[in-house]
């Protein structure tokens, strides 16, 4: 018996992987920095004076009432001590549950608010059945962000199950970049500063993290010892290399869930995604310079 198969089967190429990396990354971000979003944390008792307070258990309660060295773990660039001082607390202001049912009414409210009657439209409903069928099929043995998302259950709402989709894509990205790190021999602040070596971003926007000067600087040192890093702090062709090599794995583990769909519906995704796109980065939602490094690496 001959079973047809998909011109991605074996592998999608690396730039379309990226592409599509890039057209959903501000998809799924706008609901850290949504006015709406920061509304229903409020609700539920979380401060608001900056976004981490509502960031951590907003993006860890699928994992459910996770402990902070968990978080730590599974998120692991930013430090210990920033994750616990906003974990900790979390789910005594709010349950896992509770935190679920805030994020799907702030992506349903800001998604209205950012794309207006679009999201009621078929081009929605047709990138979400797209991207869905894509989270569907990721392989999450090792991932445990996407696996808890992929567990979660689906909104019957078009716009809300396209964010849910794409969060499951971009978790399993991030587990598998967490994956090359480890590989590379990149503990959690060397991964920062080897990145901020590079050019990714002013080292300055990694400060987010949480770690402190004294950390930074050990980070720095060890890289310095290992070859990676010149005496200025930037990297050396060693340390060039280990960080493309680290996102070619990265887009190489990233590639598994476009399998499931055939090159003229990635294609066909690409084109329903490329407007939303464009809207979410002209919406002044999203900062100009982030720790990712998209567009520059």
């Amino acid at each position: 018996m001959t079973v047809e198969t998909t011109p991605y089967e074996q592998q999608p190429p690396a730039a379309e992987v990226r592409r599509l990396w890039h057209l959903l990354e501000p998809l799924h971000a706008l609901v850290y920095y949504a006015p709406e979003t920061f509304e229903e944390a409020a609700k539920l008792g979380y401060a608001t004076d900056s976004r981490w307070p509502m960031y951590f258990p907003f993006r860890a309660a699928p994992l459910g009432a996770a402990e902070p060295a968990l978080v730590t773990a599974a998120f692991y660039s930013f430090s210990p001590a920033m994750v616990a001082e906003h974990v900790g607390p979390a789910w005594a202001v709010a349950s896992p549950g509770e935190v679920l049912a805030a994020r799907e009414r702030a992506v349903d409210r800001l998604y209205r608010s950012v794309f207006g009657d679009a999201v009621d439209g078929p081009e929605f409903a047709e990138a979400a059945g797209l991207l869905r069928r894509a989270a569907d099929a990721a392989h999450t043995a090792g991932r445990p962000m996407a696996a808890a998302n992929q567990a979660l259950p689906y909104s019957p709402l078009p716009h809300v199950r396209l964010w849910q989709a794409a969060t499951v894509l971009r978790e399993h990205r991030g587990d598998g970049h967490l994956a090359a790190l480890l590989a590379a021999g990149l503990d959690a602040t060397e991964a920062l500063v080897s990145f901020a070596a590079i050019g990714a971003a002013p080292a300055e926007t990694f400060a987010s993290r949480g770690w402190s000067a004294e950390e930074w600087a050990a980070a720095r040192a060890r890289l310095t010892a290992r070859g990676l890093l010149n005496a200025d702090g930037s990297a050396t062709d060693a340390g060039r290399e280990l960080r493309a090599g680290v996102e070619r794995r990265t887009d190489e583990l990233a590639a598994g869930p476009w399998r499931a769909l055939r090159a003229e519906e990635v294609e066909r995704l690409v084109e329903l995604l490329g407007t939303p796109w464009v809207t979410a980065i002209g919406s002044g939602l999203l900062p100009m310079e982030t720790t990712l490094g998209i567009g520059k690496v």
